[in-house]
């Protein structure tokens, strides 16, 4: 068969497992490594597509779950594809779906996401509660929308199906992400199902592609998630089990802090082919998490937070993160970032979009957002540079003392 997706490393750093290169897709190339901008619900909250390319993304992810919800892979399929129902030329990614389900379910209202832990002090599997939504078998995943209630199953073979509908070029195979404080014989039984559902997510795969190429359709490309929590031989377990399947590519999928980086990503690049594109799933908003990714081998990242935190007024800046609904900056007539080259920093000052946000003018989110995705985006092409240059530990070493 045909292939989806072609990805060729192009340049390594030394004594690191850090590399540049490329994925070709059908709707263009990404240049590795790569920011993979949120598109949650089929837009980038604040920013058009337009806006999105402009400053610099070259990809969108969107969500998988978000999306059957409202408007129904249906709808996306009958306007022709996700890229076309929102208008986006360039490559596009969807995730499973699977970890939006697994935060109705242990994770319901306990407060994780994929860059927090649960309350300290609970020990063992956390426990479900009587107000969850969700609940996992072997079949797959039975839930209720957050929206309305409706009793709904996801299943590996219904995301495979789903995905297709919305029609990315890159999809993620649908897997359990299991509570970070799960004890070890959880973990273990939740891998043999994210296992299980691997080969399931794959088979249904395959048959959809040659409907495809039956219909000459372009062809969609799958990436299986390696999960294994903190534990390091259910890691290396889990990507050697995953990259023998045939995926197109290898998402590292898990509930991360920024010191994980260094062991568990660490332990599945060290151990997947060379020739599979990775991508860390839902982290890659901070510095460190952005230059330890890079250095332990990731090729894209994926995460909402830089227009999450614009809309509340959190700026990224060169040396630090700055709220700039403080009183401070109404009189600071000075760009957002001095060194930034972004639209917003370009026209306007601090204490202009200070005052945007203090009278709750939508232009606020729309400047904030555009900024903190450009600062993003480009600091990851700027460590793309640097590992061509071979200046690499020299830009982590010097951004990292301004920023923290």
């Amino acid at each position: 068969m045909k292939q989806a997706i072609k990805f060729t490393v192009k340049d390594k750093l030394k004594n690191s497992l850090a590399r540049t290169g490329e994925i070709k897709t059908q709707h263009g190339v990404i240049n590795t490594p790569a920011f993979i901008v949120g598109g949650t619900k089929a837009t980038v909250k604040a920013l058009t597509p337009d806006q999105v390319t402009s400053l610099g993304g070259q990809s969108i992810l969107a969500n998988t779950y978000h999306l059957m919800l409202r408007p129904g892979a249906d709808i996306v399929n009958e306007a022709g594809g996700l890229g076309k129902f929102m208008n986006y030329a360039g490559p596009t990614f969807t995730d499973s779906g699977g970890f939006q389900v697994f935060s109705l379910g242990v994770a319901y209202k306990k407060g994780i996401d994929k860059v927090s832990h649960s309350q300290k002090g609970e020990s063992g599997a956390a426990k479900a509660t009587q107000d969850q939504l969700a609940k996992i078998t072997n079949k797959g995943v039975h839930f209720r929308s957050h929206i309305d209630g409706q009793k709904l199953i996801m299943t590996p073979e219904s995301s495979m199906e789903l995905q297709h509908k919305i029609g990315a070029n890159i999809h993620m195979a649908f897997d359990e992400c299991p509570a970070p404080l799960a004890d070890r014989p959880y973990i273990v039984s939740s891998l043999n199902r994210t296992h299980d559902w691997a080969k399931r997510c794959l088979t249904r795969h395959q048959e959809l592609n040659k409907e495809h190429l039956d219909k000459n359709e372009p062809l969609q490309a799958l990436f299986g998630i390696v999960q294994g929590a903190r534990h390091q031989d259910l890691r290396i377990q889990s990507a050697e089990y995953i990259s023998s399947l045939g995926f197109d590519g290898i998402g590292i999928g898990g509930v991360f802090e920024t010191g994980d980086i260094e062991t568990e990503v660490k332990w599945v690049n060290q151990t997947v082919p060379e020739s599979l594109p990775r991508h860390l799933l839902g982290m890659g908003a901070q510095p460190a998490d952005l230059f330890l990714g890079v250095e332990y081998g990731i090729d894209t990242f994926d995460c909402v937070a830089p227009t999450r935190q614009a809309r509340n007024g959190a700026i990224y800046t060169a040396t630090g993160r700055i709220n700039i609904r403080n009183t401070g900056f109404m009189r600071d007539f000075s760009p957002l970032d001095k060194n930034c080259e972004c639209y917003a920093c370009q026209g306007f000052s601090r204490a202009y979009i200070n005052h945007l946000f203090r009278s709750d003018e939508i232009l606020g989110a729309i400047l904030a957002s555009i900024h903190n995705e450009y600062f993003v985006v480009h600091m990851v092409d700027n460590i793309r540079q640097s590992i061509v240059d071979g200046t690499f530990y020299n830009l982590k070493d010097t951004t990292l003392k301004k920023y923290y």
